[in-house]
């Protein structure tokens, strides 16, 4: 059975916890480079069930993840408030995209750079832009704050799935 929003919204709140946001973000490229260095390409790309995603496509996820929500956060600070935000489907973009032809190291690079800039980002804020909101198309209305704290929790949770995958 698929997850709901709502059970979607509770579990990423849950994987982030009552941890900082912005040392997840900050700390996530570091910890992928760590779990993937030095793993054979064979075990990058090999899926743990064909429904499930590989290492890699996790990762090419996470580095479309960051453009996609380096995006909404400037389309919302930039934006009257109540800005219409868009859904994307994660496995329509994974097979449209071949995530598992991605090669590692530059999906890692690419990623690390367009978290560094959001993180940039995030880090000039004050509190009236952390409060500016957007209208998610699926979720509803997200401040910006929330947009962050549900990337930060994405990512422990999508961090979290490699590690299983890796049996770490």
């Amino acid at each position: 059975m698929a997850e709901t929003v709502q059970q979607y919204i509770a579990r990423i709140r849950t994987c982030l916890g009552d941890h900082d946001p912005l040392a997840v973000l900050s700390e996530t490229p570091t910890r992928l480079r760590s779990l993937l260095y030095r793993l054979p390409d064979s075990r990058l790309r090999t899926r743990p069930a064909p429904e499930r995603w590989s290492v890699l496509e996790i990762t090419a996820h996470l580095s479309d993840v960051e453009i996609v929500i380096g995006h909404r956060v400037r389309t919302i600070l930039g934006s009257p408030d109540g800005v219409p935000i868009q859904a994307f489907d994660q496995d329509t973009w994974q097979q449209a995209f071949g995530y598992n032809n991605f090669e590692p190291a530059p999906t890692l690079d690419a990623f690390a750079a367009a978290r560094e800039n959001n993180l940039r980002l995030y880090r000039s804020l004050d509190e009236a832009g952390w409060n500016k909101f957007g209208m998610h198309a699926e979720r509803g209305k997200e401040t910006v704050r929330t947009v962050i704290q549900m990337n930060a929790g994405h990512d422990l949770n999508h961090l979290r799935q490699i590690e299983g995958i890796l049996g770490k």
